[in-house]
Parts: structure tokens; C-alpha cells; sequence
């Protein structure tokens, strides 16, 4: 059954309206029609909802409300995925991924070895692609959240935000004694019901020297992957499968 993201304020009384692209695409690519069933989520409180198509309009198509539907589709863990930009598809191809295995949200960061480099324009124009990716991943394996595709940020800017997570993770090529296994099993021992985890991926370049001092100072845990060398776009679906599977 398909799934849909709606905001709260298309939802009144019984009745919820939808707008936008996703019109189109219940009416001409999965043609529904009067009658049949949808499920669509509340993206502002994660609410899920059975609906029954009612009206099918140009611009807009109103369902009712048949039943609120309990699932357990989101992680106990709240997982930041900060991507060093990468060259290409890349990014797209993480975003996609990141947000199937659990992402709770992805920021782009600008490092000294990235190839490339955006501009303000080129940077607003990617965001608002990405989000896009992001929601329809998001509605593909029937999240209730449409993970948030953040600002580009810098290495400076990570390390002031090292104190809103429980841990920072950064994975590192020329790290060769503190593991993955042994962050994990530090965290397992904190008795909290919700952990927040960062996890900082270098682009195709990797991590320089310098940067990675500067998060070592700022407390982040600097973690090797093994003997092998992952490409950047493999990284977050590496580590973010073995998160989902300890938590």
C-alpha cells in the first residue's frame, strides 16, 4: 500500500487533503481511484493514518480517515549522518540509502579535500534535491519521518555541535587501534532510552591530518573500519547497518 507525507495542517477533522506532486502521482502513475485505501503519515508528530479516497480533484484529493495505524518503523537511535561532499551522484546515492537503513538526518559538509565545491546558488538548488531524494526514500520503505537534509556545514561548525550527540564518530583510514566494536559497546552501557549519534564521513580524499585533530580535541571518537579502504558512499550504509543491528 502506498504511503504519503502530509504537515498538519491538511489535516481537519476527519478529512485529510492532499496537494502537491503527490497528486499526480496517485491519480495518473498508481491510479488510484475513489474507494481505495492509502496510508498517509503526519509529518509534524510521526501519526500514521488508513485513509479512503473520497474526492480526486485537479489540484487536490481528499481522504477520510478510516483508522490510525501503530507502527514501529523508527530506530531507537537518532543517527546524524555528516557527508563529506562527495564528487557526482554520490551524495544522492548515500541520502537514498542512509534513510532506508535509519538515518534520522544527513548533513553535507564542506572539507579541505573535497573535490567539489558549491557555490551559494548551486548549494540551495542541491538541498532542495536531496530533501526531495530523501522523502522519496522516506515513502519507499514507509518511514515516519522524512529524514532532514540540513545546510552545508564545515568541519568548525561539527565540532560545535559535538555536544548535542552522545558520541561523534569519525571514521578513519589511518586509524588503526579504537574500533567501531568498542564505541558500541561503551554506548550499550549508558542507560538511555533515546541516544543521539554522530557519525563524520570524509570525501573521496579522506580526512586530513588537520581536520581530524580538530575533532580529536572536540571529543569526537576517531574509529577504524578495518584493514579494508571503503569508497565515502559506502561508509554510512557500512556503519549504519551495524547500529540498526546493536540497537
Amino acid at each position: 500500500m502506498p504511503k504519503f507525507f502530509i504537515n498538519e495542517n491538511q489535516i481537519k477533522e476527519n478529512q485529510i487533503y492532499i496537494k502537491g506532486q503527490d497528486v499526480k502521482h496517485i491519480e495518473k502513475v498508481l491510479r488510484n481511484k475513489i474507494g481505495d485505501e492509502i496510508e498517509i503519515c503526519n509529518k509534524d508528530n510521526s501519526q500514521n493514518y488508513l485513509c479512503i479516497i473520497k474526492k480526486i480533484n485537479e489540484d487536490s484529493i481528499e481522504c477520510e480517515i478510516k483508522d490510525k495505524i501503530d507502527t514501529q518503523a523508527e530506530p531507537k537511535i537518532k543517527v546524524t549522518i555528516f557527508q563529506g561532499l562527495p564528487k557526482s551522484e554520490k551524495m544522492e546515492l548515500v541520502i537514498q540509502k542512509s534513510v532506508e537503513l535509519g538515518a534520522h538526518d544527513i548533513v553535507p559538509v564542506e572539507m579541505e579535500r573535497c573535490v567539489v565545491k558549491l557555490n551559494s546558488k548551486d548549494k540551495i538548488k542541491k538541498i532542495e534535491r536531496w530533501q526531495k531524494i530523501s522523502e522519496v526514500a522516506a515513502k519507499q520503505c514507509k518511514r515516519n519521518i522524512v529524514p532532514k537534509i540540513h545546510n552545508v556545514k564545515t568541519i568548525k561548525e561539527i565540532c560545535n555541535l559535538a555536544n548535542n550527540y552522545d558520541i561523534l564518530l569519525v571514521a578513519y583510514e589511518n586509524e588503526k587501534e579504537n574500533t567501531l566494536k568498542k564505541e558500541i559497546k561503551n554506548l550499550l552501557k549508558q542507560e538511555k532510552q533515546e541516544l543521539k549519534i554522530g557519525v563524520l564521513i570524509g570525501p573521496e580524499g579522506g580526512i586530513s591530518t588537520n581536520e581530524i585533530e580538530t575533532l580529536r580535541k572536540n571529543n569526537a571518537k576517531i574509529i577504524t573500519l578495518g584493514s579494508r579502504i571503503l569508497r565515502t558512499e559506502t561508509v554510512a550504509l557500512n556503519i549504519l547497518s551495524i547500529l540498526m543491528y546493536e540497537f
